[in-house]
């Protein structure tokens, strides 16, 4: 119970920080922006009258509002790719459009310029249909364009930026399509993995503890008549080993609870502390994708049970890197035999594609490094 209040308690760690492309990705498409330049130099030099001059600069400067807070939001929002898309999302998409078409009477055939910003907008932040149906629509109307417009064959190049941003986005998007596919599913299979072997840890535990408790119970129940201070220890020894049997199986769903990286650094850092050895996070638990996050988590829990018990350290140093986990202590060092804990935790390793490796820190203690 103690230990279960510790776990609960306030001294946690600070929520990881946001991923950096979701926060400045928004960056990207500030710089993709230079080439507006076009319309804005046929504004500049146009002919055409006052007013449509007027309305092409506010129709120009909506468009890059719009386009930016989109893509932001998109990012924000995960709105697209294979996700669901937010509705407003729908919205900004028309209104690009129309503020693309305000510019034809002060740019003319340079508004084709606006395309390929709708291109990407259609393919990153919303539906493949819209993908391809903009990406479609893109180059038929450039193509008319360069046919049958006066001066046509100067939009020639736009054509074919175009044609090549088309494939550009059809293809790096079907591949972040299929990586986010791969990712659910890895994710899928590992979830299911750690289910099993809660599963099995549940199953030993119960069925272990309940065969003694009914052989010592019928053993008590024999005994009650004919020596009753017997019947009593016996009795004594069920109370214990369902205590026991309890314990094990909230220690197993407590762990099975911390379904995150992020989740089971919190917990394991909150245990250390518990028992008096300080613990050193370095790195981002979003370094490593939520599919290694499973099994990172796991064994991490393992690696903390296994120094709270056996190590006898002061300090614990738990490094995330890209593809890395690392849990070294400082201290009394690995046994020469290898015990269940340890042995799960490379059946678990070598389950999810993983290398593992338990050596001697450089400064003694035990290093942990799962490695992908």
């Amino acid at each position: 119970m103690a230990e279960e209040e510790t776990m609960s308690g306030t001294d946690v760690l600070d929520p990881a920080p946001k991923n950096p492309w979701d926060r400045f990705g928004w960056l990207m498409a500030v710089v993709w922006l230079v080439f507006l330049v076009y319309p804005v130099i046929e504004l500049l030099r146009t002919p055409a009258p006052l007013g449509w001059v007027v309305v092409g600069w506010a129709a120009l400067a909506l468009f890059v509002v719009l386009y930016v807070g989109g893509f932001a939001r998109g990012l924000r929002t995960q709105s697209g790719l294979g996700r669901p898309v937010d509705h407003g999302q729908w919205i900004v998409f028309g209104a690009l459009m129309v503020c693309a078409a305000a510019t034809i009477p002060a740019v003319g055939g340079n508004a084709l310029s606006f395309l390929p910003f709708i291109m990407s907008f259609a393919s990153y932040g919303l539906t493949r249909p819209a993908h391809w149906l903009t990406t479609t629509g893109a180059v038929l109307v450039t193509g008319l364009s360069v046919l049958l417009l006066p001066d046509g064959w100067d939009y020639s190049a736009v054509l074919i930026i175009i044609v090549i941003l088309g494939v550009v986005n059809t293809v790096s998007t079907w591949l972040i399509i299929r990586s986010a596919i791969a990712e659910q599913l890895g994710l899928e299979l590992a979830t299911s993995q750690g289910r099993e072997a809660v599963a099995r840890d549940v199953h030993d535990l119960i069925g272990h503890s309940l065969t003694v408790v009914r052989l010592k119970a019928q053993l008590a129940h024999r005994l009650i008549d004919t020596d009753p201070e017997r019947a009593k220890t016996e009795l004594a020894d069920i109370e214990a080993l369902t205590a026991e049997a309890i314990s094990g199986v909230r220690a197993t769903v407590t762990g099975a609870r911390a379904a995150t990286l992020a989740d089971q650094l919190t917990a394991s850092t909150a245990a250390l502390r518990a028992g008096g050895i300080e613990p050193v996070v370095d790195g981002d638990p979003a370094m490593l994708s939520p599919a290694q996050g499973l099994t990172a988590g796991w064994i991490l829990r393992e690696a903390t049970t296994n120094i709270l018990r056996h190590a006898a350290a002061s300090t614990v140093t738990v490094r995330l890197r890209p593809g890395l986990l690392a849990v070294q202590d400082d201290g009394r060092g690995a046994g020469s035999s290898e015990g269940n804990g340890v042995r799960g935790m490379r059946e678990r390793a070598a389950a999810a594609g993983a290398r593992f490796q338990l050596t001697g820190g450089e400064s003694g203690g035990t290093l942990v490094e799962v490695m992908w």
